[in-house]
């Protein structure tokens, strides 16, 4: 598929029905398995085609990868999309056509601005250790903009740290699109409350939380719509990423 496609959202509330709690279940996503890359696609992605499964406002891709020991993406192209990488095990190495060369570790977030065009390869480098990490897509604001690229070590911090967002603040870095992303570092019966803008995605990246007391286990996404106040508990310790799209 294309990314110059616009797909439309999954996930809408055509009620209009307030204090939307809608759990994409880890169990339930789609899956690419080879002998190189175990992929679980929380939106339809490649192969897997899921019209009800489509993206969440301008959240196009989740995907939760574990890459083999010495094996990885050759390279590949992109254009006109915001591709964030964050590790959660093991390290990555990247490079791209604009002469970038780095090794992701966790507490990295990388930023890929497509725009008119990128190729990139991701390596696992480890004889030993897969990698394990997200893999997000989310659509521009604009189109066609100069391709850029940018990576930061955001030291572990209970509790909440903007991580990517439009405009820099607070060191995050920044990103083609009025949105904003959040890491959630959470011990067990740690709580945080979270105002979302409107819509709101919260990926269970680690561990067991709840949100207004929904259950979110590793792997399980929540589409959050129309409330006004989050409280977010660890049930274990967890890591989430929570995306404020507005």
């Amino acid at each position: 598929m294309s990314t110059r496609q616009m797909p439309e959202s999954g996930y809408r509330n055509k009620a209009g029905m307030k204090g939307v709690i809608k759990v994409r279940k880890s169990a339930e996503r789609g899956n690419t398995n080879n002998y190189w890359l175990d992929s679980r696609h929380s939106f339809s992605f490649a192969d897997y085609h899921d019209t009800g499964h489509m993206g969440f406002g301008t959240l196009r891709v989740i995907n939760e990868d574990f890459v083999a020991p010495g094996a990885g993406f050759p390279t590949h192209g992109h254009q006109d999309m915001e591709i964030i990488t964050y590790i959660l095990e093991g390290a990555l190495e990247h490079k791209d056509s604009m002469g970038n060369g780095a090794t992701i570790l966790p507490g990295d977030v990388q930023r890929m601005s497509a725009g008119t065009g990128i190729r990139h390869s991701e390596y696992n480098p480890s004889e030993k250790n897969q990698v394990h990490l997200l893999q997000i897509w989310i659509l521009p604001e604009k189109r066609g903009i100069s391709p850029s690229y940018a990576q930061k070590n955001f030291p572990p911090q209970d509790g909440l740290t903007l991580v990517v967002s439009k405009d820099g603040r607070d060191g995050s870095v920044t990103m083609n699109q009025n949105a904003d992303v959040y890491r959630a570092l959470l011990k067990p019966g740690e709580e945080i409350k979270f105002s979302p803008e409107k819509l709101c995605w919260i990926q269970a990246a680690k561990g067991e939380a709840s949100v207004n007391g929904t259950a979110l286990k590793a792997g399980d996404g929540a589409a959050i719509e129309n409330e006004k106040t989050l409280k977010i508990i660890g049930k274990s310790a967890a890591e989430l990423l929570i995306f404020d799209l507005k």
